[in-house]
Protein backbone atom coordinates (compact mmCIF):
# COMPACT_ATOMS: atom_id res chain seq x y z
CA UNK A 1 0.00 0.00 0.00
CA UNK A 2 1.20 3.80 -0.44
CA UNK A 3 0.70 5.84 2.30
CA UNK A 4 -2.40 7.40 0.65
CA UNK A 5 -3.92 4.15 1.21
CA UNK A 6 -4.70 3.26 -2.33
CA UNK A 7 -3.03 0.34 -3.83
CA UNK A 8 1.15 0.49 -4.98
CA UNK A 9 1.47 1.21 -9.17
CA UNK A 10 4.13 -0.08 -9.99
CA UNK A 11 5.14 2.32 -13.53
CA UNK A 12 6.08 0.91 -16.46
CA UNK A 13 9.46 0.47 -17.38
CA UNK A 14 10.69 2.38 -20.38
CA UNK A 15 12.13 -1.45 -21.34
CA UNK A 16 8.64 -2.98 -21.29
CA UNK A 17 6.79 -0.15 -22.65
CA UNK A 18 9.26 -0.21 -25.61
CA UNK A 19 8.63 -4.10 -26.00
CA UNK A 20 4.72 -3.42 -25.70
CA UNK A 21 4.42 -0.71 -28.37
CA UNK A 22 6.91 -2.92 -30.76
CA UNK A 23 4.46 -5.88 -29.96
CA UNK A 24 1.07 -3.76 -30.65
CA UNK A 25 2.34 -2.18 -33.97
CA UNK A 26 3.71 -5.67 -35.80
CA UNK A 27 0.32 -7.01 -34.41
CA UNK A 28 -1.96 -4.29 -36.15
CA UNK A 29 0.32 -4.87 -39.50
CA UNK A 30 -0.49 -8.24 -39.40
CA UNK A 31 -4.13 -8.11 -38.32
CA UNK A 32 -3.89 -4.90 -41.44
CA UNK A 33 -2.70 -7.76 -43.82
CA UNK A 34 -5.11 -10.57 -42.72
CA UNK A 35 -2.17 -12.62 -41.49
CA UNK A 36 -2.75 -12.42 -37.37
CA UNK A 37 -3.06 -16.49 -36.86
CA UNK A 38 -2.08 -18.10 -33.59
CA UNK A 39 0.76 -19.57 -35.09
CA UNK A 40 2.11 -15.76 -36.70
CA UNK A 41 1.37 -14.29 -33.30
CA UNK A 42 3.72 -16.71 -31.40
CA UNK A 43 6.14 -15.75 -34.31
CA UNK A 44 5.71 -12.15 -32.67
CA UNK A 45 5.67 -13.18 -28.89
CA UNK A 46 8.86 -15.39 -29.43
CA UNK A 47 10.62 -12.16 -31.45
CA UNK A 48 9.62 -10.04 -28.08
CA UNK A 49 11.08 -12.41 -25.38
CA UNK A 50 14.81 -12.36 -27.49
CA UNK A 51 14.69 -8.64 -28.30
CA UNK A 52 13.96 -8.29 -24.52
CA UNK A 53 17.14 -9.84 -23.67
CA UNK A 54 18.93 -7.92 -26.52
CA UNK A 55 17.78 -4.80 -25.05
CA UNK A 56 18.60 -5.51 -21.43
CA UNK A 57 22.38 -6.08 -22.87
CA UNK A 58 22.33 -3.21 -24.95
CA UNK A 59 19.73 -0.35 -23.38
CA UNK A 60 20.78 2.39 -25.63
CA UNK A 61 18.95 0.19 -28.83
CA UNK A 62 15.31 0.78 -26.80
CA UNK A 63 14.32 2.96 -29.78
CA UNK A 64 14.97 0.38 -32.35
CA UNK A 65 13.15 -2.56 -30.64
CA UNK A 66 9.71 -1.62 -32.93
CA UNK A 67 11.75 -1.86 -36.74
CA UNK A 68 13.46 -5.20 -34.78
CA UNK A 69 10.68 -7.04 -34.38
CA UNK A 70 9.06 -6.30 -37.77
CA UNK A 71 12.28 -7.55 -39.33
CA UNK A 72 12.90 -10.85 -36.63
CA UNK A 73 8.77 -11.80 -37.82
CA UNK A 74 9.16 -10.52 -41.38
CA UNK A 75 12.04 -13.52 -41.47
CA UNK A 76 9.99 -16.30 -39.58
CA UNK A 77 7.28 -15.87 -41.89
CA UNK A 78 9.36 -16.30 -44.93
CA UNK A 79 11.14 -19.16 -43.53
CA UNK A 80 7.54 -21.11 -42.66
CA UNK A 81 4.76 -18.94 -44.99
CA UNK A 82 6.47 -16.65 -47.35
CA UNK A 83 6.95 -13.76 -48.28
CA UNK A 84 5.37 -10.64 -45.78
CA UNK A 85 4.46 -7.90 -46.13
CA UNK A 86 3.87 -8.21 -49.86
CA UNK A 87 4.08 -4.38 -51.65
CA UNK A 88 0.86 -2.99 -52.29
CA UNK A 89 2.27 -0.11 -54.55
CA UNK A 90 3.82 -2.51 -57.14
CA UNK A 91 1.13 -3.60 -59.22
CA UNK A 92 3.00 -5.51 -62.14
CA UNK A 93 5.88 -8.19 -62.15
CA UNK A 94 6.57 -10.38 -59.73
CA UNK A 95 5.03 -10.02 -55.94
CA UNK A 96 8.18 -8.55 -53.75
CA UNK A 97 7.89 -8.14 -49.94
CA UNK A 98 8.36 -4.84 -48.26
CA UNK A 99 11.71 -3.80 -46.60
CA UNK A 100 12.06 -2.45 -42.71
CA UNK A 101 14.36 0.86 -42.62
CA UNK A 102 16.50 1.89 -41.57
CA UNK A 103 17.43 -1.71 -40.52
CA UNK A 104 18.54 -0.43 -37.16
CA UNK A 105 17.04 2.80 -35.98
CA UNK A 106 14.29 5.09 -34.80
CA UNK A 107 11.06 5.06 -36.66
CA UNK A 108 11.36 2.19 -39.02
CA UNK A 109 9.25 2.24 -42.02
CA UNK A 110 8.23 -0.39 -45.08
CA UNK A 111 9.54 0.93 -47.65
CA UNK A 112 9.37 -0.56 -51.27
CA UNK A 113 13.02 -0.33 -52.99
CA UNK A 114 11.45 -1.24 -56.47
CA UNK A 115 10.04 1.51 -56.63
CA UNK A 116 11.66 3.42 -54.17
CA UNK A 117 8.93 4.78 -51.92
CA UNK A 118 8.27 5.11 -48.05
CA UNK A 119 4.69 2.86 -47.98
CA UNK A 120 4.10 2.41 -44.56
CA UNK A 121 5.49 3.29 -40.48
CA UNK A 122 5.71 0.25 -39.04
CA UNK A 123 2.31 -0.41 -37.47
CA UNK A 124 0.68 1.30 -39.98
CA UNK A 125 0.18 -1.16 -42.99
CA UNK A 126 -3.42 -0.96 -42.38
CA UNK A 127 -3.66 2.53 -44.10
CA UNK A 128 -1.36 1.36 -46.62
CA UNK A 129 -3.53 -0.13 -49.43
CA UNK A 130 -3.11 -3.87 -50.78
CA UNK A 131 -4.63 -7.21 -49.36
CA UNK A 132 -4.14 -10.29 -47.84
CA UNK A 133 -0.50 -11.73 -47.95
CA UNK A 134 0.53 -14.88 -50.26
CA UNK A 135 3.47 -16.65 -50.80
Amino acid sequence: MNPHGGPRVNPVNPLEQALHAARALVLADLVAREVADADVVSLVEESVAQRRWWVQQWPEGVEFIAGLVAQDVQDALLERYGRWPLCPVCGSGDPHALDVEPELGPDPHWVCHKAGVKVAAVGALGGAGGGAASS
